[in-house]
């Protein structure tokens, strides 16, 4: 064994890609463990921050493979270990589709030779589990994950398993924790620390302190804190601490209830429940001066055909919402028309369109958008008489219980939904919830119980509701009734004891969990697939977003989350701290630094935690008084600037000062652009780190349709260690190690590639060459005698590149002239021109199912071709892939670049022979066109078509299917032809 580290020589990314993916998926609440105790931006899975940290502790031998495979057997990523995990039973049709014919007829067949209604029936236990292993061990990792439960939710490796993993690494543990005591103790001398400095959500904390390490978490912000807190000591803690908890939580939930109740606020003389109110925003029409409610769509439910209609009511000079249930086609789409188009109004009567920003006032002054709208108040509720933008509520939908009998006899319970137009009892209601919240808002906002805090101005994010709404304070955002709901349920939890630390945590988890379910910022949601209808989160992106028809619910529609039900997950190790500090005065010390930090502005955190930060400022410094509250905005490492980098390097030396000679760090990473990539390695050198290893794991989900643009699906984990030694180079020295480093990582990571399961990805071996350069970069404190840190805060002039972005392009340029396609012959890929090296690494990245912009790109800049996007058929940031032979046709034949080179003559030839539906005018273009030497080339042409041929199997580029098919027939009569 040896000091280094298993992740600073392999991780099998493709299989930690597909756990962390499957974690992803698994949706919010109890499925994730931690996404029940609040809303955070780019948690980290928890099963990447296990295999880092199981990856940084375990040493290597002389044996790779025997070191993949006990790491697989540690995470349970192994064949035994799915095996163990595994809890569903495969589906009948899987089955049948997966055995052989004689398979078939032994298991699933009765005695007539016809399937089994069951395919179970008269099998022994023994002989199904036989089947349904037999077919497990046929699918591949992806799919074996489909049936399978994730790490963190069995005990570990089995008994078997732990005798060869002892066996090989020389320890004596019967669990994950004890592994890592053991692993810890040999590599540092104690039980490892693992310290977060910018801890956000707690993932890393968390999973540090559940797999045995000593934790440290520390955040500038309270919001990060107080949910790593809330993950250490409500998912983590004992059992005694979550009775207390629930505890704590459900007695002012029904508390709360039962001030509701009283007012009478959700129920109606029938004795019905409110299940969700809508809202709608209106503006006057400068066409007719009637009051127009504002909506993109009126649409309410669609699967039980709700919706509302309008008809103008000239006495009230506005329009009634009729709410229809059971709407015919007819009336639904008009419905989903609405009265608004983008961002403007349109007219009922007269069909003329409207901008809001008009409307509201909006105006320019020297140069300047002037906002129009009244700004509110602090006691201002609701819009004022006079105020531009008006509101309403306009349909309510009741719960109403009847009891039945059912076909066994017993009286049991339905629930019966109406959806209603408000009558004057429910407005009403609304009149009475805005009294109680007026008679208590100046004591309630002074005791914390409701948020007392202005919106900051100036902000990228909280600029919006400012100047859509006029809302001035963060409680504007809330209705009348959702304040007295969430505010009289804080004061019933904190009220008994406002210092006691668990019960202000339990109250202020529960109320900024039920804070992204709860506002005017939830949209109403009528989709098919949310039956009644629903409302979408308040941070469906990364953004504040004001709606004009919102849906708010009442108080058991969040009790999931004021009573969160969290994951049990109790910690190996209670030795985890929690502070309020500034990552650049950490005073802590860590053998392991492990952080996801905030880059580039990337989520505009300091802005939008303070949704949450607003309803928590005044609780928790009476609660948790060791943690020192400072301005966010103001204090907050933001931007990309000159200031942004200095407090980056501030951040990493104090990390790297603060950890032990053989320490290490992990980068946790997620961007798309090069230059700021550029930047952090300058920022990590400048640090006085150096790089040893990096990797990309999958962990980033499309999110429906809201991300859009070139978005990154990948979080790459930068493994660092202290540079001890004060080293200078010359850029002629470096070349030359840049060179061997970057062919040593690609050789063996393609040693180590399986070709049935593979581990690395092109994107993989892309970032593998930009970390061995900067492997070799950051061995040295200068290059040529340029101080690192003066070279990062210089200011360039526009696209100027330091030394430090050309090593890095030059390490590029060698991986991609490196790499070979798989099945492609190197004496011909040598021989190929730069633009037919990156069309036919392009079709490579699509048969990966690779089909981001920034991919493409890179590999257009590793192979120094500038003019690549004439090859894009499909050009969308992600859904971009190279041109087939038919879709090139007659196009760029003559010319210079791509135009003139050997591969785009056979890609024509490959053409012709698809239309002329005969390979011998494939043929007769090759031998007769005096751009192509046919027979000096004819060994160059059949390798070509070679690497076409299996593009006809690969399913998900049918494009590709017909050519491939005739690249088969040409090659053929190539062959024949002497």
């Amino acid at each position: 064994m040896t000091d280094l580290s298993f992740i600073e020589q392999q991780f099998p990314v493709a299989r930690v890609s597909a756990e962390s993916y499957k974690e992803r998926m698994a949706g919010a609440g109890s499925s994730q463990t931690l996404t029940g105790v609040g809303k955070w931006w780019g948690r980290k899975p928890l099963v990447l921050v296990r295999a880092c940290l199981v990856g940084l502790l375990m040493p290597v031998s002389g044996d790779p493979k025997r070191d993949r495979e006990v790491f697989l057997k540690i995470m349970t990523m192994d064949d035994e270990g799915l095996w163990q995990r595994k809890s569903k039973l495969i589906d009948q049709e899987t089955l049948h589709s997966l055995l052989t014919e004689e398979e078939r007829r032994t298991w699933l067949m009765d005695e007539h030779g016809e399937p089994k209604a069951r395919w179970s029936t008269g099998l022994t236990a023994e002989e199904r589990d036989l089947v349904q292993r037999l077919v497990f061990e046929r699918m591949s990792y992806d799919e074996k994950l489909d049936y399978c439960l994730r790490p963190e939710h069995v005990d570990g490796p089995s008994a078997a398993a732990w005798a060869e993993i002892n066996a090989h690494l020389g320890t004596n543990a019967n669990n994950l924790p004890e592994l890592v005591r053991e692993m810890g103790k040999r590599r540092f001398g104690h039980i490892p620390r693992v310290g977060d400095p910018v801890c956000g959500g707690g993932s890393i904390p968390f999973e540090a302190a559940r797999i045995g390490c000593a934790a440290y978490a520390s955040d500038l912000s309270p919001v990060a804190a107080l949910l790593t807190w809330g993950a250490l000591n409500l998912v983590g803690g004992d059992s005694n601490t979550r009775a207390k908890v629930r505890a704590i939580q459900q007695a002012a939930y029904d508390a709360t209830q039962k001030e509701i109740d009283k007012h009478g606020l959700e129920t109606n003389d029938k004795g019905w429940r409110h299940e969700q109110l809508y809202y709608v925003v209106e503006a006057k029409s400068p066409a007719t001066g009637l009051w127009v409610p504002l909506a993109g769509s009126f649409v309410i439910s669609e699967k039980y055909r709700v919706c509302g209609v309008l008809k103008k009511n000239e006495a009230k000079g506005n329009y009634d919402i009729k709410v229809v249930t059971g709407a015919d086609s007819a009336t639904m789409e008009r419905a989903k028309k609405g009265t608004m188009q983008g961002s403007r109004l349109v007219c009922p009567e007269t069909g003329n369109t409207y901008a809001i920003a008009d409307l509201r006032g909006d105006r320019r002054v020297n140069g300047e958008t002037v906002y129009g709208l009244r700004p509110w108040e602090n006691d201002d509720l609701v819009p004022s008489a006079d105020d531009v933008l008006q509101e309403r509520l306009y349909c309510v939908r009741w719960a109403e219980t009847v009891w039945v009998l059912n076909s066994r006899g017993e009286m049991v319970p339905e629930l019966i939904r109406h959806y209603l137009a408000p009558d004057a009892d429910d407005l009403a209601r609304e009149a009475k919830a805005l009294e109680l919240v007026q008679a208590d808002l100046a004591d309630w906002q002074a005791r914390g119980y409701l948020p007392s805090s202005p919106i900051p101005r100036g902000g990228d994010k909280t600029e919006e509701p400012i100047r859509t709404r006029g809302w001035t304070h963060w409680h504007h955002m809330f209705t009348p009734r959702q304040l007295f709901m969430l505010g009289t349920f804080i004061k019933n939890a904190v009220e008994p004891a406002p210092t006691d630390a668990l019960r202000v945590g339990a109250a202020a988890v529960g109320v900024g969990a039920a804070l992204d379910r709860l506002s005017r910022l939830c949209g109403a949601d009528p989709h098919i697939s949310k039956g009644p209808g629903s409302t979408r989160n308040v941070f469906f992106n990364q953004a504040l977003n004001p709606q004009v028809t919102y849906g708010s619910r009442p108080l058991t529609g969040i009790k999931e989350f004021l009573c969160a039900d969290f994951t049990d997950a109790p910690l190996a190790n209670g030795d985890a701290v929690v502070k309020l500090v500034d990552a650049r005065q950490v005073t802590a010390v860590a053998d392991i630094w492990l952080t996801d930090p905030p880059y580039a502005d990337a989520i505009n955190y300091h802005e939008l935690t303070d949704y949450f930060l607003a309803w928590y400022e005044k609780l928790l410094p009476a609660a948790f008084p060791e943690w020192r509250f400072q301005d966010v905005s103001a204090h907050a490492v933001k931007g990309s600037g000159e200031d942004f980098k200095k407090s980056m390097v501030d951040v990493y030396a104090g990390l790297a000062k603060h950890m032990p000679a053989n320490g290490l760090q992990l980068v946790q990473f997620t961007h798309q652009n090069p230059a700021v990539w550029g930047d952090l390695g300058m920022i990590l050198w400048a640090s006085g780190l150096k790089v040893t290893a990096a990797w990309t794991i999958s962990t980033e989900t499309a999110a429906g349709g809201i991300k859009k643009g070139n978005y990154v699906q990948g979080t790459v984990n930068l493994v660092l260690r202290k540079r001890t030694e004060e080293r200078s180079a010359w850029l002629d020295e470096i070349y030359p190690l840049i060179e061997d480093e970057v062919k040593r990582q690609l050789d063996s990571m393609t040693a180590l590639d399986d070709d049935s399961e593979p581990n690395f990805g092109d994107t993989d071996y892309q970032l593998a060459a930009y970390a061995a350069a900067l492997r070799v970069l950051t061995q040295f404190s200068d290059i040529e005698g340029m101080d690192i840190r003066h070279e990062l805060f210089r200011e360039r002039t526009r696209g100027e590149k330091s030394e430090f972005e050309k090593v890095i392009d030059r390490a590029v340029e060698i991986a991609a002239n490196h790499l070979i396609p798989r099945g492609f012959d190197e004496f011909h890929w040598k021989s190929l021109a730069a633009a037919e090296r990156l069309y036919l690494k392009g079709l490579e990245l699509e048969r990966h199912r690779e089909a981001r912009a920034g991919a493409y790109q890179e590999l257009a800049k590793g192979f120094g071709v500038r003019e690549y996007t004439n090859l894009y058929e499909r050009s969308e940031a992600n859904a971009v892939r190279f041109k087939t032979a038919s879709e090139f046709k007659h196009q760029q034949l003559e010319g210079e670049g791509f135009a003139s080179t050997l591969t785009r003559h056979v890609l024509y030839a490959i053409h012709e022979t698809v239309r002329e539906e005969n390979a011998r005018a494939g043929l007769d273009y090759l031998k007769t066109d005096g751009a192509v030497d046919y027979w000096g080339k004819r060994k160059a042409i059949l390798a070509l078509l070679a690497y076409f041929r299996p593009l006809a199997h690969i399913a998900h580029m049918p494009h590709w299917h017909e050519d491939a098919e005739a690249a088969e027939r040409l090659a053929g009569a190539v062959e024949n032809d002497h």
